[in-house]
């Protein structure tokens, strides 16, 4: 037993030697988790893979979508003092996410702009922010341009919400043929219900029934497992599909 157990740990390091590698960590994890497997697994398990994992990302957005509802205007309000004491790229940066948050959206692009005149211009993050406050503002090619530049630059960062933002803002433009091929790609990379709510919103926009009637199936078996968090969590995609899904019915009734 005590052999068994020893090789489950190392088992374990390996495993996290793997993510380590591949996520691109400070080579002295490597070290640490050879030298203690079962001590060092524990320590990246909560310092690198848990912060970094979906179930973490899902807990943050839970918590600040209940901030949120108690009181929508905080974090802006918060954001803007901050920025008004302390004017960093950062501050400025959060006031811009915080205002992107609320639907602010051009107050949200008029302060990414902003931070990519600065020297941080090349930050991913600020270039993320600003391809989506662009894209709600409807400014789709310069959303393009970002989102391209940067999945050419770091095509790990945020690999799923980037594919899905250059699709609309493709769509935006109206390349619908490129924007069709990147839905695609990243339903077939991800498969996610986001991805496939993404990918039937631009279906239901342009009138394609074909479509919609392939993808509408999986999201209802999707979205009848879910628990009470993942509807909190896809809230925002959910609104936003059955308000295409609404108005294509109407313009077929036209």
């Amino acid at each position: 037993m005590p052999i068994a157990g020893l090789g489950l740990h190392v088992i374990v390091a390996l495993l996290f030697a793997i993510h380590a590698v591949r996520s691109r960590q400070q080579s002295y994890w490597l070290f640490v988790l050879f030298a203690f497997p079962l001590l060092g697994s524990l320590v990246y398990f909560f310092a690198v893979f848990l912060p970094d994992s979906r179930l973490e990302r899902g807990a943050l957005k839970a918590v600040s979508a209940a901030a949120r509802a108690i009181d929508p205007m905080r974090e802006v309000r918060e954001a803007r003092l901050a920025f008004a004491d302390t004017p960093t790229a950062q501050n400025q940066m959060r006031l811009a996410s915080a205002l992107l948050e609320v639907g602010d959206a051009a107050g949200a692009a008029e302060q990414y702009e902003a931070c990519l005149q600065g020297p941080f211009a090349a930050d991913a993050e600020i270039r993320f922010g600003a391809a989506r406050a662009n894209i709600e503002c409807q400014r789709f090619e310069p959303a393009w341009r970002l989102l391209e530049a940067l999945r050419q630059q770091q095509p790990d960062f945020r690999a799923e919400a980037v594919s899905l933002l250059i699709a609309r803002a493709l769509a935006g433009c109206a390349r619908h043929a490129e924007a069709r091929q990147v839905y695609e790609a990243a339903l077939a990379r991800f498969g996610s219900y986001e991805a496939m709510a993404e990918y039937a919103i631009w279906a239901y926009a342009i009138g394609d029934r074909a479509c919609t009637e392939r993808l509408e199936p999986e999201l209802e078996k999707i979205a009848a497992r879910w628990n009470p968090l993942n509807r909190e969590l896809n809230g925002p995609v959910q609104r936003r599909l059955a308000a295409a899904r609404s108005l294509a019915a109407k313009q077929a009734q036209a």
